[in-house]
């Protein structure tokens, strides 16, 4: 099983930069990396509420599980 995380899909979509991101969010850029990448090992519900609600999506749209 693996998670996949497609924060990059989205920030593409919006034509948003990570730094920006960061700012709404108000999360280091460092660590909105760290998610964006997929090497994070857990979401706070609040910080993924930030995320939806800056990128105007629904978690699903941030992250999905994919069968290895």
């Amino acid at each position: 099983m693996a998670i996949v995380v497609d924060i990059d899909v989205m920030l593409a979509r919006r034509k948003m930069s990570v730094g920006t991101l960061a700012e709404r969010v108000g999360i280091t850029p460092a660590n909105l990396a760290v998610l964006k990448n997929g090497r994070a090992k857990a979401v706070r519900f609040n910080t993924l509420e930030a995320l939806c609600e800056a990128l105007e999506c629904q978690p699903g749209d941030l992250i999905r599980w994919e069968q290895d």
